[in-house]
């Protein structure tokens, strides 16, 4: 296990996962400015890591993450620092591979762009997803007033970013914000399932069908599918033919691949 920030940020590898842990219950994982450069590096070992190939971001003790910590914002020294900004921010840019959230207790604040910037949600019972910050006059500069909407839709982002309500899991679950439900304190075993079968297919189309669906939000449809068919060609070329074969044979069906 390899962890960085005094041990706040935990990273473990399990076969072809990797799961990076927030380990600061005690503040319900509120991350300083050094914790959440730390998740910018853990993350970027990651993605340069040709041996694994979907990761998992989850919080120690019941907790996702409370947001940023308020302490060293009242202190003044992190005013000014944006988690979605170019000096490390965790959130500036989606990785070139799969990263699920699995969230258990709050995911609120700064939490909550953590977990959107996730591709997928796995969320336990216990979760609650919120803008809290909105109580106590902090803006999102994490990224979450741009991808939210375009997980949940605009209406139902402004409720959450002008209220700062509470969304509790199914309720989250029913709008599209989390992908998967589990038992109070299963959300990681139910997420790592999860990454092992996004593991186990074949990488090229999957990469390059994510890669088109996330960033064909910048162009316009006809240039947007144009796009995708050039992302494709890799994956026709290399791996479709030869993938088609072995499916023929039986590897693969059902999503079996053992």
């Amino acid at each position: 296990m390899k962890s960085y920030a005094d041990g706040k940020i935990k990273v473990e590898n399990r076969g072809a996962v990797t799961i990076v842990t927030i380990d600061r219950p005690a503040q319900r994982n509120a991350c300083t400015v050094e914790m959440v450069k730390a998740l910018h590096d853990a993350f970027l070992a990651f993605e340069q890591d040709a041996t694994s190939r979907v990761a998992i971001l989850t919080g120690a003790g019941g907790y996702f993450s409370a947001g940023a910590d308020l302490e060293e914002i009242s202190s003044g020294s992190a005013i000014g620092y944006s988690w979605a900004g170019k000096d490390k921010g965790a959130t500036r840019r989606r990785l070139s591979k799969p990263v699920i959230a699995a969230v258990e207790g709050h995911a609120v604040a700064a939490g909550l762009a953590l977990a959107v910037w996730c591709d997928m949600r796995v969320a336990s019972k216990s979760a609650v997803f919120g803008v809290f910050c909105r109580r106590f006059g902090g803006p999102m500069p994490n990224g979450a007033t741009v991808r939210l909407p375009r997980i949940i839709g605009e209406s139902r982002a402004l409720d959450m970013l002008m209220t700062g309500r509470p969304v509790k899991a199914e309720e989250a679950y029913h709008i599209g914000l989390a992908d998967r439900l589990a038992e109070t304190g299963e959300a990681l075993a139910a997420a790592l399932t999860l990454a092992e079968q996004l593991a186990a297919f074949p990488q090229s189309a999957l990469l390059c069908d994510r890669k088109s669906a996330i960033e064909q939000w910048d162009y316009p449809e006809e240039e947007a599918i144009d796009r995708e068919i050039e992302g494709a060609k890799f994956a026709f070329r290399d791996a479709f033919q030869s993938g088609a074969g072995t499916f023929v044979k039986g590897i693969g069906r059902h999503g079996e691949f053992s």
